[in-house]
């Protein structure tokens, strides 16, 4: 643990959000023939793994590298003053300590205590040799002092595994007490490793370095059957000694994007967790990870704790990453019951992995579900086994290699080198499922839902309430209008267009429900979003609703009960059969409803006191031994108010997680405020394992006779269930995840106007940068909907509020693009009339005034004397900053897209293809030889690739690669099929008719160290152009924006979540990404603290509309601004939001020959604005 490497949490800096990717690979001698060889391969290997690393401000700093060995009995013999006992009697450990004399001291003696107090003799201490001299000048001060501690084993460990078990919990005790008891008088303490079988030389180095660091590696004597080696690719600069691979078990290319969730649920299994073989030394080990570890050294721990509880190698890989099982008909019936088993014990740690591991006598390396990271291996006719994230990284001539192949999605290979043989992922499966017999432990221990008897029928719903119960919770017209009703129709969720301009959720001036302040994370650059629907063999929904096993219980296999059902969305019918499961399953199941409603007359002051006692039930009722608890708002009516269920939910499973109680029982909510997909991920990823929205299920059948075709309510419902199981597969999908389990309890969002004392209390660990609403104002908004559903208001008695976030309603959620906005903006600038533009500004500032966007609630200072305009920036020189955003020729017409290039090529400023391409007509020159007026200064590469062609990219002034979109992040780009005519199927290479979707990732781009390639591949195609990426605010985009960076990019670009589109999902429009002020904020300072802010220009886009946004984002940090929406209005467009349907009246968003007659946009109207 270096607690002091990376800088402090400071403005919106936070080291939570650092990622990394990588190269790793390994040597091994299958038959355990130790040499000096081998370690120089290892290195070698490093050495061709540089490309996969980088360097920031400090060429000589790089992001960490090291090099994991068997321990070299012969060379320690040699070079230390004591004596050693024999091999595997005494271990080796290697610390980074502090610089401080007293305080080094004052470490060592609490390492020998501990090992004294286990049991363990210490045989003394050894300083490793390093040489510095090639270091870079940032990583310098941060040196530490590395030092080997020597374990002699003591009497209390029977043979070797004893041993190691006794130095985990040795070094686990060591670094909690350094870490809680020492605080930053520990200065910077680390255990790099601790064993009698392996040790790791690393730090914060470059490949290159850690042969000339170590001297130690470089002589003859040091001896080992394997290396296993990894160069880590930082989004950062911050010299981490601590980061540096490889860890204690394990070297890791990838990302786990479920981390959190992860960390959470090993936490919750403390209580419940018990070993036969750890025993008492079990409750000295926690916590098993700490706050601001990576998610490698996180897994890396969670490994290891599984290998010392008594899991095989393997068994514990196939554990934390198992294949894709639930969705695959080919697996066998042994290997498929193993991972069915296991679901119950242990969630995956879900994310791209190319996962190297070792325990010192077996080396091995697997590949997540999806195959997402790079591993390649080649074995040798004398022994040898080579694995890397590519091919050549050692030179080994043809002839003597016997195989090469790659590890393909998900699965694994091993060398045990004590049987001297290679076992490939065949044998180490099915030898492992058929350990024990697990088809028959399942057969009697595991409940499908469906197969439970229905003892008491559903409630009916009564049609006198209904209007009050969906006001109660917040239901509008627009709900059942845009959401609801495509979901029973089409089976999935509704689509629109043009984006977000309403007020985020804690500036509007409306009750809003309480999962519109959680945005969804994405994947972006550092890891890939997944394709649900091409990948949906990996995809699954699988959840299990009760209390989880002892993880480390292997031998109680067989005797715990399990409820599984096949996604987590429960009919009503559903519910009352876990409601009544204690008799069908024995008592196995014990299922307490409890009501999260308080009396109506507490109001707001009383939600406070109702959340504690919630918590304090749910408490007792696990401690009664009621398994499954059901969390639910049922009892709303005039007298009752509910907990938000969402709230509720959070409160409950975070309350039992720090009570240890949390595996003890399941978690299933009944509750009227879950329509949309957006609320079914909150509620999952806080924790709910199953989901009944009745009131949804209600309005299904209020609307049935209003819908345009025919349908009964089972088959309404069925449609409805499954249009919520896509979205909920496209929303986890968007951060690289694969299964539902993985996703429950994750929380994969960002907190945006949520008080940081409310989001700690009652969803901790969430990310939230901008203070805002706490429980009073969540309280408040609830008892309003309260008062509207049971008051006496006339209007609220027979109609449901209007809504309006959707589309602009009289009365309804203000938006920023009102007919009156529209209308003066096309008048100013068709008219060329500065005056009524400045009504326009003015319309929109004061808009900015009432606050309907974050950037308003900045107040611009003035200076007392105001600069001379000779001084300033001339306006010709600024309008070169500005860009038309990222329309393809598709999404809008041949007309909208040609006049916005021809009005940016005179003004100097650039227009952008989108991701479309361009026909060569408009950028080949004229001819006379001139530049074409219609060329478009920009070209997007994005993951379609669609109309890319080498003709196309050395067209262009910049090449903006697209990895997000600010209105649907995670996902690709949409173009109805009666929007491709022969035209754009010509300019697009694709066929007339046929819809065409982007794939959610750049196949090409995985891991960040990939989007350097890409950059560099195309700084060879066009050397002349700039290269541009483009990503979306979130949380932590600022250090994804430093490793572009680290990439060679030229330019990023910064999208704000209410940026425009010509079709998208709604939740995804609604629900993903954040506001540009807060990622382009964090982008310019993340930027600025890694010294690379002067190495990449910074563009901001998404919303921009007037003179006061573009100083706003250049106070912030922006050079360059975007626009796209605001042009459009200017061309015609009247924000219709019919893009998506070819409709569009005016000629902008449409390939009808006839509709586009009516455009009468012109350059000059551009121009003027």
């Amino acid at each position: 643990m270096s607690h002091n490497a990376l800088p402090p949490k400071m403005g919106l800096y936070d080291p939570r959000n650092e990622h990394d990717a990588c190269g790793v690979g390994f040597v091994a001698d299958i038959q355990g023939r130790k040499s000096h060889q081998i370690i120089e391969q290892g290195l070698k290997i490093l050495d061709r793994l540089t490309h996969r690393g980088a360097v920031g401000a400090d060429p000589r700093a790089g992001d960490g590298a090291g090099i994991l060995l068997q321990i070299p009995d012969e060379f320690f013999r040699s070079v230390v003053e004591f004596t050693l006992p024999a091999s595997g009697h005494y271990a080796v450990g290697l610390f980074f300590l502090p610089a401080n004399d007293q305080i080094r001291a004052e470490v060592e003696a609490i390492v020998e205590r501990f090992v004294v107090t286990e049991g363990q003799q210490i045989l003394g201490w050894r300083d490793v040799p390093v040489n510095n001299s090639g270091l870079g000048q940032s990583v310098l001060p941060t040196e530490p002092v590395i030092r080997q501690v020597f374990v002699g084993r003591g009497e209390n460990c029977s043979d070797q595994d004893a041993f190691e078990r006794k130095l985990f919990v040795i070094r686990k005790q060591i670094a909690t007490h350094i870490y809680y008891k020492e605080g930053e008088q520990s200065g910077t303490f680390y255990a790099a490793s601790l064993s009698s079988r392996t040790i790791t030389y690393k730090g914060m180095l470059l490949a290159e370095q850690v042969g000339e660091f170590y001297p130690d590696l470089l002589d003859t004597r040091i001896k080992s059957a394997l290396a296993l080696v990894h160069q880590r690719f930082s989004t950062n600069t911050f010299p981490t000694w601590d980061l540096a691979h490889p860890f204690r078990m394990i070297a890791h290319n990838g990302e786990i994007n479920t981390l959190r969730g992860n960390i959470n649920w090993m936490k919750a299994r403390r209580s419940s967790m018990a070993s036969e073989i750890l025993g008492e030394d079990l409750d000295k080990i926690w916590p098993l990870s700490y706050e601001g570890q990576s998610d490698s050294a996180c897994f890396d721990n969670a490994l290891e704790l599984l290998v010392m509880g008594g899991y095989s190698l393997a068994h514990a890989m196939m554990m934390l990453i198992p294949e894709a099982w639930s969705g695959n008909d080919r697996m066998d019936e042994k290997r498929r019951a193993f991972y069915e088993y296991h679901a119950a014990l242990m969630e995956p740690w879900d994310g791209p992995a190319a996962v190297a591991f070792t325990d010192g006598r077996q080396i091995g390396a697997t590949l997540d579900r999806n195959g997402l990271r790079p591993a390649r291996y080649l074995i040798t006719d004398d022994g040898v086994v080579v694995m890397a994230s590519e091919m050549g990284v050692l030179d080994i001539p043809e002839e003597k290699i016997v195989k090469k192949w790659r590890l393909q999605p998900g699965k694994m290979f091993l060398i045990d080198m004590e049987q001297g043989r290679i076992i490939d992922d065949a044998e180490i499966k099915a030898q492992l499922a058929s350990a024990k017999p697990y088809r028959q432990w399942l057969d009697e221990t595991q409940i499908s839902l469906s197969t439970l008897p229905v003892v008491v029928s559903p409630m009916s719903p009564d049609p006198n309430t209904l209007r009050q119960l969906q006001q109660a919770f917040g239901y509008t017209q627009e709900d059942l209008k845009f959401l609801l009703t495509p979901m029973v129709l089409t089976g999935q969720e509704g689509t629109g267009s043009m984006g977000a301009d309403n007020p985020p959720s804690v500036l509007s001036r409306r009750p809003k429900h309480l999962s519109t302040y959680f945005k969804q994370n994405f994947a972006q650059v550092t890891n890939p979003p997944i394709d649900p629907i091409r990948e949906e063999i990996v995809m699954s929904l699988v959840s299990l609703i009760g209390p989880r096993p002892n993880l480390l219980g292997l031998s109680d296999g067989g005797s715990n009960m399990r409820l599984e059902i096949t996604q987590p969305v429960l009919t009503n019918t559903d519910l009352e059969r876990i409601r009544d499961i204690e008799d069908s399953s024995g008592g196995a199941f014990r299922t307490r409803t409890l009501d999260i409603c308080y009396p109506a007359d507490k109001g707001s002051a009383g939600m406070k006191q109702a959340l504690n006692a919630l918590c304090e039930r749910a408490e007792v009722a696990v401690g009664e031994g009621y398994n499954i608890l059901i969390l639910s708002d049922r009892t709303v009516d005039a007298d009752f108010i509910g907990i938000p269920a969402l709230l509720a939910t959070s409160a409950v499973h975070h309350h039992l997680i720090r009570k240890g109680l949390r595996t003890e029982s399941g978690l299933v909510v009944e509750t009227g405020a879950a329509l949309e997909v957006h609320h079914f991920a909150t509620l999952a990823g806080y924790g709910a394992e199953a989901i009944n929205p009745y009131v949804a299920f209600d309005t299904i059948q209020a609307i049935l006779p209003k819908l345009s075709e025919e349908l009964n309510f089972e088959e309404a419902q069925k449609r409805y269930i499954k249009a919520v199981g896509k979205g909920l597969k496209k929303v986890f999908s968007k951060m690289g995840i694969s299964t539902f389990q993985s996703y429950c309890g994750a929380q994969i969002f960002d907190a945006v106007g949520l008080s940081s004392t409310f989001v700690e209390q009652y969803f901790t660990g969430t990310a939230t940068t901008v203070e805002g609403a706490g429980l009073k104002q969540i309280a408040m908004d609830t008892v309003k909907w309260h008062k509207q559903a049971f008051g006496k208001s006339p209007i609220y008695r027979d109609h449901l509020d209007v809504g309006g976030d959707y589309a602009y309603r009289l009365h309804g959620e203000d938006h920023v693009w009102t007919p009156d906005s529209i209308a003066k903006l096309q008048h100013a600038a068709r008219a060329n009339d500065a005056k009524t533009y400045a009504e326009f500004a003015s319309m929109i500032n004061e808009q900015n005034l009432r606050l309907l966007t974050f950037r308003g609630l900045f107040e611009l200072k003035w200076a007392n004397e105001p600069v001379p305009l000779d001084e300033v920036e001339p306006a010709k020189e600024i309008v070169k900053r500005f860009s038309t955003g990222a329309m393809s020729f598709g999404s809008i017409s041949y007309e909208a897209h040609s006049t916005l290039a021809i009005a940016m090529n005179r003004l100097g400023g650039k227009s952008n293809t989108g991701e479309g391409g361009e026909e060569a007509e408009r950028f080949n020159p004229l001819d006379d030889g001139s530049r074409n007026p219609e060329r478009s200064a920009i070209k997007q590469v994005a993951s379609g690739r669609f109309g890319v062609t080498t003709e196309y990219l050395v067209n262009a002034d910049d090449i903006q690669i697209k990895m997000a979109q600010g209105a649907k992040p995670g996902e690709g780009g949409q173009l109805p099929g009666h929007k491709v005519n022969a035209q754009i199927a010509r300019v697009r290479h694709s066929t007339p008719g046929v819809g065409l979707i982007s794939p959610p990732p750049h196949h090409d781009i995985y891991s960040i160290e990939d989007l350097a390639q890409l950059i560099h591949d195309l700084k060879n195609v066009n050397p002349q152009a700039r290269i541009s990426v483009k990503l979306v605010s979130e949380v932590g985009v600022g250090t994804v924006a430093a490793g572009v960076s680290k990439a060679h990019a030229d330019h990023v670009t910064i999208a704000g979540y209410d940026g425009g589109t010509g079709a998208s999902p709604l939740t995804s429009i609604k629900h993903a990404g954040s506001p540009w002020e807060i990622g382009l904020a964090e982008t310019h300072q993340t930027l600025v603290l890694n010294r690379l802010r002067g190495r990449i220009a910074v563009q901001v886009d998404g919303g921009l509309r007037t003179g006061r946004d573009v100083v706003v984002g250049a106070l912030l940090g922006a050079d360059e601004f975007g626009f796209a929406t605001a042009p459009l209005i200017v061309e015609g467009c009247i924000m219709m939001r019919k893009c998506h349907l070819n409709t569009c009246p005016v000629g902008v968003a449409t390939q009808d020959p006839e509709l586009r007659k009516r455009f009468t946009g012109k350059p000059e109207h551009v121009i003027n604005y």
